[in-house]
Formats: C-alpha cells, sequence, structure tokens
C-alpha cells in the first residue's frame, strides 16, 4: 500500500534505524540559533521592525527557504520570535492559515484588522491568541523587555505574507 505524500515526514524513513528517526524529529534549544536575518529586510527599512525567529518545525512565514536544522514540518510550522522592547511586527496578511500567538515573555499589543474593522488586546505572560486567515495582523512590544513569543502557522508552508496596500513595506523587496 502506497502512503499518501502527505505522509512523507511522517513515517520512519526504510534507510534510518527508530533512534536516528526519532532524533531527527527532536530540536533542543541547543542546537538552535536566532535568526535575525529572516525578517532583515523589514528591519533595513526600519529598525523597529528588527525581530528575530528561532526555528524548530519549518521555516514559518517568514521567506526563509530552508532550515536543515528545523524538524521537518507536515501541518503546521512553530518557532519562537524575539521582539525587542519598542519593535514590532508589521501588519500583515496569512491569506492561507490560521497564525498563533503565544506569550512566554514580556508584554505584546497585537491588531488585527477586516474589512474597515479593527481590533486590539495587550497580552501578557501565557495569553494567546489564534489568528484565522484573511485577519491582518501586527504586534508591537509595549513592555520593558523583550517579548518571547510562540508562533505557530497552520500550513507545512505558508504562503508567504502580505501588507496593507498603504503600508510602506508593500514596496519593499526580500
Amino acid at each position: 500500500m502506497t502512503k499518501p505524500a502527505s505522509a512523507k515526514t511522517l513515517s520512519q524513513p526504510e534507510s534510518a534505524t527508530f533512534t536516528q528517526w526519532m532524533e531527527s524529529r527532536c530540536a533542543l534549544h541547543s542546537t538552535r540559533r536566532y535568526d535575525w536575518n529572516a525578517l532583515k529586510f523589514q528591519a533595513d527599512f526600519d529598525p523597529k521592525y528588527r525581530r528575530a525567529q528561532m526555528r524548530y518545525i519549518g521555516t514559518g512565514g517568514t521567506g526563509v527557504a530552508a532550515d536543515q536544522n528545523s524538524v521537518p514540518a507536515e501541518h503546521f510550522t512553530f518557532s519562537t520570535m524575539i521582539i525587542p522592547a519598542g519593535h514590532e511586527g508589521p501588519m500583515h496578511l496569512h491569506t492561507d492559515v490560521e497564525e498563533v500567538f503565544f506569550v512566554l515573555r514580556g508584554k505584546v499589543k497585537v491588531m488585527c484588522e477586516k474589512d474597515g474593522q479593527h481590533w486590539e488586546a495587550v497580552l501578557g505572560e501565557r495569553d494567546l491568541i489564534s489568528i484565522p486567515p484573511g485577519v491582518y495582523r501586527g504586534e508591537i512590544n509595549v513592555g520593558e523587555e523583550d517579548v518571547l513569543m510562540c508562533v505557530m502557522l497552520g500550513a507545512s508552508t505558508p504562503i508567504t505574507p502580505t501588507y496593507p496596500a498603504d503600508h510602506p513595506l508593500t514596496s519593499v523587496k526580500r
């Protein structure tokens, strides 16, 4: 019986022992480094957009093409992000996936927009928001310390997000 394509990374490769397979599915913090370049094109445009991603499952929605040090993504991506005090993630839109922010440390204001409506909330430690596809979202660190949050996207390879038509990053090339 042929396995469906969606099970390709979830199945033990014939050439790997069980131990090798399980070790390939581990992403140890000690083997990760924060990638301050994943969104560098935004920070080059305006330093307030400087933030870093540490990938665990897949490469997320930042446009990083590959990361051989992350667990292959099958149904979602998972990373952590650092947003320094006073910095922000610009308003952006994922048309294809839900995005989840789970705050581990710090205080972040999340703004959401859809069809001319605006909503915002300040999230702190262990707070979470799940943002549906088609809703613009942005976040600003409103605290005194770095925000550390988990970010999950609901696809193995999400479509690269877009910005509102009137946002200055719309014209910036990656």
